[in-house]
């Protein structure tokens, strides 16, 4: 089968989904997406696009728009949370950048879609379409969607998140276990909060039981903020789900006027319940595989979901481009190969610091901020080369395949 001839269609057009598409797009794949909302929007909330994503993003010709929205943080501010007591402060900017090849941004999440729409073909994306229903015929793949419409292709990948279709229609009913752990998020307009001063820093602020991390967005016209509260009960695993800037306050009560400064300056606080999937023994399923939060959903513990969520997306295309061509279904278990140990180890490793940001204080929280605050910055860059120094997209075939290479 020619490389053109081969169609793949791609379910759901968040960040992951557009931008798997613009990946098989760029191999050559007859590719469309297929979003059930009416639009692709996001939610106003930021994303850091470390190296292992930016160098994805760069190739796919969006490098102008990072560098024009997004935001290349200085450094990497940890922080105590009562006395603001600086634990490190870590050279990012130029110094990550030279050290993995890539730049470090910080971004509005819509800005981010934005400029994967503005070079995705528009005839290409689909919207209105509710996936109802799958059948992997052997040959082709079939697909239903609540609109009626009816579709045909040689590969199906479901990149529709967390509460995936494609993943219990093909893998059955998952069952998430709450972390005991809510996140709230905002956005404060960054000149309600001039009189801060805040630098141009990545900051997380480490306490008992909750943390707070804070940086700009949106060419630093914006402050984003998430504040993870461990809690005795579960909420809605949403990012829509509105919650009450007093309750945000009082969760960091007697914490460092900064953090409350910047919750007291917020109009609009969302909350979403985090909850941890441990992960799954297999992605694919014929011609049908799993991308991003499909699959391995991660805690907002080290700013890898998404990032994991366009690696996915490169490798994806540089399998079916290279092996699709006689086994589709054999570019799918490569592909599977390829990243489930790694996202894999990036989830444990963000469910780690889900202990390590929250311990009370005492011997053990003395413990870890002695080792934050002696840890020098080759031993960060070092500790982080195999997240931030990994190019999904350098993908060794033929190794991979035993040498089967289409």
């Amino acid at each position: 089968m020619a490389l053109e001839q081969r169609s793949v269609a791609v379910i759901g057009g968040g960040i992951g989904g557009l931008a798997a598409a613009s990946s098989l797009l760029e191999q050559g794949l007859d590719v469309h997406v297929y979003e059930q909302a009416g639009a692709v929007r996001d939610i106003g909330a930021g994303i850091q696009i470390s190296p292992n994503a930016s160098r994805i993003l760069s190739r796919l010709g969006i490098a102008d728009e990072s560098a024009t929205q997004g935001v290349k943080p200085l450094a990497l501010h940890q922080r105590r949370w009562d006395d603001g007591r600086t634990l490190r402060l870590t050279p990012l900017g130029a110094t990550i950048e030279n050290a993995c090849g890539s730049p470090y941004y910080q971004a509005h999440r819509a800005d981010l879609l934005h400029a994967l729409l503005s070079r995705f073909p528009s005839e290409r994306l689909h919207v209105g379409h509710r996936l109802t229903d799958l059948i992997d015929h052997g040959d082709r793949v079939a697909a239903r969607f609540e609109n009626g419409r009816h579709i045909t292709v040689d590969a199906l990948v479901g990149a529709d998140g967390i509460h995936s279709t494609v993943r219990r229609k093909v893998f059955g009913v998952e069952n998430p276990q709450f972390t005991g752990c809510v996140a709230y998020r905002g956005l404060v307009a960054a000149e309600k909060l001039t009189a801060l001063g805040l630098p141009l820093e990545s900051q997380i602020w480490m306490g008992p039981g909750k943390h707070f991390v804070h940086y700009f967005v949106r060419g630093a016209s914006l402050v984003n903020f998430v504040a993870i509260v461990e809690q005795d009960f579960g909420t809605r695993e949403s990012w829509v789900e509105q919650a009450s800037v007093g309750d945000v306050l009082a969760a960091f009560e007697g914490w460092h006027p900064q953090v409350l400064a910047i919750l007291g300056a917020v109009e609009e606080v969302f909350i979403w319940g985090l909850y941890e999937r441990p992960p799954m023994p297999h992605w694919s399923a014929g011609r049908v595989t799993l991308l991003g939060d499909a699959c391995h959903a991660m805690l907002p513990f080290l700013a890898q979901g998404a990032a994991q969520a366009i690696e996915d997306g490169a490798a994806l295309a540089q399998c079916l481009a290279k092996i699709g061509g006689r086994d589709i279904p054999d570019a799918l278990r490569v592909y599977e190969s390829l990243r489930l140990p790694r996202a894999s180890r990036v989830q444990a490793a963000s469910n780690e610091n889900k202990t390590r940001f929250h311990l009370p204080d005492g011997p053990q929280q003395r413990e870890r901020d002695a080792q934050i605050r002696d840890a020098a910055t080759d031993w960060f860059l070092k500790a982080m080369s195999w997240i931030y120094g990994h190019d999904a997209g350098a993908v060794d075939i033929e190794t991979c395949s035993g040498g089967r290479e289409g």
